[in-house]
């Protein structure tokens, strides 16, 4: 029987035991790069398998897809059919350009100086723009981690006292003005020692109503109690109503919204980028 060719111009392979052409679908794909970019090189087999020190049957084989290149030759294959890791492999390179981005680095190429700036300046603009996007939406906030201390003075000045928080956005969370932490075990179980909560603020035009929760302020301190026409009551049984007379300053802060769960307040990172694209 007479040898078999076992390459043909038709572009496909033949396979070594029939003699007929193998299906490309068939093959993988380091195997058909191999073959498409040693015939682009004008190259054969023989040529190839001396340049890497290997035998010509072993080309041969890849090539039908019998077996596959060591992983200790590919970067020599590369370099020697002129050809990056990902062409190897079909794939496209996350760091070449395509037709249209080529054509955008040949015009960028060709501008002065000046214009490039602009052209730098206004990617710049876009890209934080579009960073801005992906960033979380917060709202911003006072905060008051503490009760408030003695003396505080003209009561309207207690803002004074606080510092700012980050609450990811929410329709609820806009209605607030400041978050108070809750402190001691008077207005448990609704509301337990170290809980925060939302409060709206007096000027938005609220009323509280009896049975509502509200943030007070009585004498030089501050409690979140439930308000009721004979004073301020705490949810928690054991504590006595807090009564006042009529000569006694009390002050309403706002309305308490609600229990804030942990996860609504921003993360660090989050406030960071935040403040870097809004302020």
């Amino acid at each position: 029987m007479g040898r078999r060719n076992m390459e043909n111009t038709s572009g496909n392979v033949i396979s070594i035991r029939t003699g007929k052409a193998v299906d490309k679908t068939s093959l993988p794909v380091i195997c058909e790069q191999v073959r498409k970019y040693r015939i682009r090189n004008n190259m054969e087999q023989k040529a190839l398998a001396k340049a890497l020190g290997i035998t010509a049957n072993a080309v041969s084989n890849w090539e039908v897809g019998r077996s596959r290149p060591d992983v200790a030759l590919i970067p020599q294959l590369c370099e020697i059919l002129g050809i990056s890791f990902y062409e190897l492999y079909g794939m496209k390179d996350p760091h070449s350009y395509d037709e249209h981005e080529a054509q955008h680095m040949e015009r960028y190429r060709k501008l002065k100086a000046g214009n490039r700036i602009l052209v730098d300046g206004l990617m710049g603009s876009m890209l934080q723009m579009q960073e801005k996007e992906s960033v979380p939406k917060l709202i911003r906030l006072r905060y008051f981690e503490k009760p408030l201390a003695a003396g505080i003075g003209d009561p309207t000045e207690f803002e004074g006292l606080s510092e700012e928080i980050y609450l990811y956005e929410s329709d609820e969370f806009r209605r607030a003005d400041y978050v108070f932490r809750v402190n001691g075990d008077s207005m448990e179980p609704r509301y337990s020692n170290g809980d925060l909560v939302l409060v709206e603020r007096v000027p938005s035009g609220i009323k509280l109503h009896e049975g509502e929760i509200g943030a007070f302020i009585v004498g030089n301190e501050m409690y979140i109690k439930e308000y009721r026409a004979d004073g301020l009551h705490s949810l928690n049984k054991k504590y006595d109503v807090l009564k006042f007379d009529e000569d006694q300053a009390v002050y309403l802060i706002g309305k308490v919204l609600t229990v804030l769960s942990p996860d609504s307040v921003a993360s660090q990172s989050d406030v960071e980028r935040f403040q870097l694209l809004n302020e």
